[in-house]
């Protein structure tokens, strides 16, 4: 047995999501420092000044803070459809899967998922063919959703291309639920370019896009609808109905600032450390591992140990996910040491209990 192993850390190794990160000390900083006021009047300065700037990086004319990326999303297929309106969505979108129906509970928006492949992407006939006829049969379809990265995977340019200029062919808007766009920025950015330029490329692909601050940058609460003046209007008085209307958020937008600022390029650390982690679970016998470049490493476990597995990993201070296979994500909370903890924790899962019984599943929100 290691010596990591047999002197088990005091603090954990939170691989749960990105989302479990803790402001840092200059981001606590920056939001004490923060000038404040009523944004539901449209006067707080920090949040409004957060608001511009990230319009800026996204090349489009406005945005508008939201507390969740649920709420951006919500909000953003609600300013583009109207009632007896659809979506077209991937079968395991975040929009469609995991944000609990609130398009077509509280928007009457019909999503219309459709099948994606490993890497996330819906077949551009499959698109196409889902596209409904002007027929008082049938919903009218109205938007195409996509998501980027999508399990840590990155669309590629020429499929984002490809689908939204389809999509306006048909007519269809373009939404990108693009909570962790800034890490498919960082992994695809040419020498040379910013990270921050890089997610603006993508971003012109989309008539809309949400961002999300809260996760790999490291803000406490926060993502942001990114789009023209009218959709953005529009969203605001959605967000409203939606009780997003927050009063003195400069204190947040400062939080999103600072990382802004400070986390983007950093991210390139944690697609770093999910390659260390993805490249020592491929030496543990019985772990098939997906790894898709950015920050997220899925692993099917053989005999149906998973469960099993979570449960020896979460007594030893080590913390993942098991909703759709066991999810690990790295962020600014982990490091080096921390990842090579967690690879011995599951050797010696492996070599203490061969014969370990399945446990009961553990529960928890693999999908953030």
């Amino acid at each position: 047995m290691s010596r990591t192993t047999s002197t088990p850390r005091t603090q954990q190794v939170d691989l749960r999501s990105d989302t479990v990160t803790q402001p840092t000390a200059a981001m606590r900083a920056a939001m004490v420092a923060a000038s404040v006021g009523d944004d539901v009047f449209g006067d707080d300065p920090s949040l409004n000044a957060l608001q511009e700037r990230i319009a800026a990086i996204t090349g489009k004319e406005a945005a508008l803070f939201m507390p969740s990326g649920t709420q951006s999303n919500l909000c953003g297929i609600l300013a583009h459809c109207q009632r007896g309106d659809e979506y077209i969505v991937g079968q395991n979108a975040h929009t469609y899967r995991y944000e609990g129906g609130g398009a077509a509970v509280l928007g009457s928006v019909q999503p219309q998922p459709l099948v994606q492949d490993a890497q996330g992407r819906m077949l551009l006939a499959d698109i196409a063919a889902a596209i409904k006829p002007d027929d008082p049969h049938f919903a009218r379809t109205r938007l195409l959703c996509l998501e980027n990265t999508w399990n840590g995977h990155v669309l590629p340019d020429d499929y984002l291309r490809g689908a939204t200029e389809l999509a306006r062919v048909h007519g269809l808007a373009t939404h990108l639920d693009g909570a962790r766009v800034f890490n498919a920025a960082v992994a695809t950015a040419v020498p040379g370019q910013s990270a921050l330029a890089r997610v603006g490329e993508i971003a012109g692909h989309f008539d809309s896009l949400s961002v999300c601050f809260s996760k790999g940058l490291g803000a406490p609460v926060g993502s942001a609808l990114c789009g023209s003046r009218e959709l953005i209007a529009r969203a605001r008085r959605i967000r409203k109905m939606a009780g997003g209307g927050m009063r003195q958020a400069g204190f947040l937008a400062a939080a999103a600032q600072h990382a802004l600022e400070h986390h983007v390029d950093r991210l390139a650390q944690d697609h770093a450390l999910a390659r260390q982690l993805a490249d020592g679970l491929q030496t543990i016998s019985g772990l098939n591992v997906r790894s898709a470049g950015t920050n997220i490493v899925f692993v099917d476990v053989a005999d149906g140990r998973g469960p099993a597995l979570l449960d020896w990993l979460q007594q030893r201070g080590v913390l993942a996910t098991g909703l759709i296979g066991l999810r690990f994500v790295t962020h600014l909370d982990v490091d080096a040491a921390g990842v090579e903890y967690a690879l011995d924790c599951i050797r010696q899962f492996f070599a203490c209990a061969p014969d370990r019984a399945a446990a009961p599943a553990a529960s928890g929100a693999a999908v953030y």
